[in-house]
């Protein structure tokens, strides 16, 4: 686990996946940047990695992740996303194992190795508690929770909600230092607010926030109900 970046909850991931690249997402992710500092809430953004040096250079508080990396060292990789690459471009962190980027648990625990050597974070996707629970073994910054069905058009229910306190600490049991993110099915500040009170120490969105009809007052929306229900559970910081 790669100790050179501290991240405190509540925090959001905002993932603009092929939606939103350039100018377009330098925008959106100032703005981020503002919130960042409005509500004191990190905000970490996976750009394409041709935009990482883009956004580490125009803003100062978001924390820039890349969407992937792979496993390999320096050498022949034609393809590949190389973690010094990465790591120089201004990147903080990598999102690893997204439903639309699987990988073997052999794969994700190589990747995380080189990660941590280069002096990058990792998140790591999981779909089940079962398989976040084996990820979490491989040390991770982060563990992304979120099911394939609830992504995009997905809309989370009570019964599962309630779920997330279960699966935290399924997850804790094998490894207490991980963070964990709950996402999947958020497109509002309700959704945002019902899953941090029902135990995520973060969480994250991508079409609820980009194919809305004003992304920036969708995100400040969700931020701003991060911030709230934090508070409410852990009163003057506790």
């Amino acid at each position: 686990m790669y100790k050179g970046l501290s991240i405190k909850p509540p925090f959001f991931e905002l993932g603009p996946k092929a939606y939103l690249y350039g100018r377009r997402l330098l925008e959106l992710a100032l703005f981020a940047d503002y919130l960042c500092e409005k509500y004191d809430v990190r905000i970490i953004i996976t750009p394409q990695c041709v935009d990482i040096p883009l956004l580490v250079n125009e803003t100062k508080r978001i924390l820039v992740f890349a969407q992937h990396i792979d496993g390999l060292s320096i050498g022949r990789g034609i393809g590949s996303v190389l973690p010094e690459a990465v790591k120089e471009a201004g990147a903080v962190g990598s999102l690893l194992n997204h439903v639309e980027k699987k990988l073997s648990l052999t794969e994700i625990k190589r990747t995380i190795i080189r990660a941590d050597e280069v002096g990058l974070a990792t998140m790591v996707c999981a779909d089940t508690a079962q398989e976040a629970v084996e990820i979490a073994k491989l040390k991770p910054n982060i563990l992304l929770v979120e099911s394939p069905n609830l992504i995009e058009a997905g809309k989370r229910e009570i019964v599962d909600q309630q779920e997330i306190q279960n699966i935290n600490q399924m997850i804790w049991q094998a490894n207490p230092e991980i963070l964990v993110l709950h996402g999947g099915g958020i497109s509002s500040g309700d959704d945002v607010y019902n899953i941090i009170k029902s135990g995520a120490q973060a969480t994250g969105s991508t079409s609820g926030v980009i194919l809305s009809a004003d992304p920036q007052a969708k995100l400040e929306e969700m931020i701003r109900a991060l911030r709230q229900a934090w508070d409410e559970i852990h009163p003057e910081g506790e």
